[in-house]
């Protein structure tokens, strides 16, 4: 039933939970990227600097496949249990496992820890955007698909003004991961106080009465027609932006380490706070001004924004100064619009009994294929000694995305289907 002002205390809680669900899901996103190097050289030891890339790319990757795992998994839990109850879960599974990576003693402790925090992390997006989609009105959906977006950026920005006030060295960067266990908290307020959402307890109720003649699980139902084109096509849209991502821009800080050569104390942190303050201002603007327009026509201009701005980027700057940093924020403005957009097209995609599993499924199998352009980057960065000509060569992938889009449903102006 459509909600009428004012707001239901119910609708703002949700919103608010997963807001801060979304906020420490960037802060999880944006810790390794900016701590990889000083505890990689911390546990390589004196002439580890080669193996550095490739140790990054290894972790990435572990990380992005326990986010695919995650959001498959949960996103099943919470079309089976209810949305609240799993996303309690999966905040729980990703703050203990992130604090449990302060004990790392090796490269591939750190690739353990960052697998299985990265499981709930998965989760907690899928289970976030369906359990804010169904409570709140239509009319709100482009703004709310900006504050998902721009929440996770917003933590990774946190990121970069916590080592910015603490720098984060060979010496100090366990600390970060105890940061990181902290939203533990947050799920006893989650189980508390935010109610479940009445659209999935409706339509649980009419599947549990059709269960003799619709006994399909949510999994099973979306990898068949007729849902299954549009999983497959949500699946590769994802993927574009998540290679983009995982597979360059993420990369940035440790380029500006290596930009400096460690004389400029805090770039990194910098760079990730000034590429994440752009991507939560690209977040928030995406659905918002392309709600409007065609769905295949929005996601054409993100991936126009994006092929230019990394290319400016990646093919022109050569130094750490203001002109790299105005360029590093226009990159993460547009790479990062992408996921503003998701939470408005995704959920457009499949009815409500399946909306969690098929939303998790399309965003974390991307993060399979973002995987394997993680590692791709680690070997190219070997291959080329430097981060700039991966960045290149990586975010071609948004050519990729103009041709895909157009295999895409257009959803445009219709209703959330039931």
């Amino acid at each position: 039933m459509p909600l009428t002002p004012p707001l239901p205390r119910g609708a703002l809680l949700a919103l608010a939970a997963a807001f801060l669900g979304w906020l420490f899901d960037g802060f999880e996103i944006g810790l390794f990227p900016l701590i990889a190097r000083p505890a990689l050289l911390s546990m390589l030891g004196p002439g580890g600097e080669g193996d550095i890339g490739l140790w990054m790319g290894r972790i990435t990757a572990a990380f992005l496949l326990g986010a695919a795992l995650g959001g498959v998994a949960f996103g099943w839990l919470g079309d089976r249990v209810g949305r609240v109850r799993a996303m309690s879960l999966s905040i729980l599974c990703y703050s203990l496992f992130s604090g449990a990576a302060f004990l790392a003693a090796d490269p591939w402790h750190l690739a353990l820890f960052r697998f299985a925090a990265a499981i709930g992390m998965g989760g907690e997006w899928a289970l976030g955007v369906a359990l804010v989609m169904e409570v709140w009105p239509e009319n709100h959906r482009p703004w709310l698909a900006g504050a998902i977006g721009a929440a996770a950026n917003i933590g990774m920005a946190l990121v970069g003004v916590v080592a910015q006030i603490w720098p984060v060295t060979p010496d100090s960067w366990r600390w970060m991961f105890l940061i990181g266990a902290s939203p533990a908290l947050l799920t006893f307020a989650i189980r508390l106080f935010v109610p479940e959402s009445e659209r999935w307890q409706h339509a649980r109720d009419a599947a549990t009465s059709l269960a003799a003649s619709s006994p399909a699980s949510p999994l099973r139902t979306i990898l068949q027609p007729p849902l299954l084109r549009r999983t497959l096509v949500g699946i590769a849209l994802t993927s574009v932006a998540l290679i983009g991502t995982w597979g360059s821009v993420q990369w940035i800080p440790l380029w500006a380490d290596q930009l400096t050569a460690g004389a400029a104390k805090g770039a990194n942190a910098t760079t990730q706070t000034i590429s994440s303050l752009g991507a939560t201002l690209g977040s928030l603007m995406a659905p918002i001004l392309l709600g409007k327009v065609t769905r295949r026509f929005g996601y054409s201009v993100l991936c126009v924004l994006s092929l230019v701005a990394c290319a400016i980027l990646f093919r022109t700057q050569t130094a750490y100064g203001p002109p790299f940093l105005s360029f590093v924020f226009l990159t993460g403005l547009s790479t990062a619009a992408f996921y503003g957009w998701f939470p408005l097209y995704l959920p457009e995609l499949f009815p409500t009994r399946v909306r969690a599993t098929g939303q998790g499924l399309c965003f974390n199998a991307g993060r399979i294929v973002a995987a394997a352009g993680a590692l791709t980057s680690g070997q190219l960065v070997a291959h080329y000694g430097g981060y700039p000509q991966m960045g290149a060569v990586i975010t071609l992938v948004y050519l990729l995305g103009l041709g895909i889009i157009w295999l895409a449903p257009e959803t445009q102006g219709q209703s959330l289907p039931d």
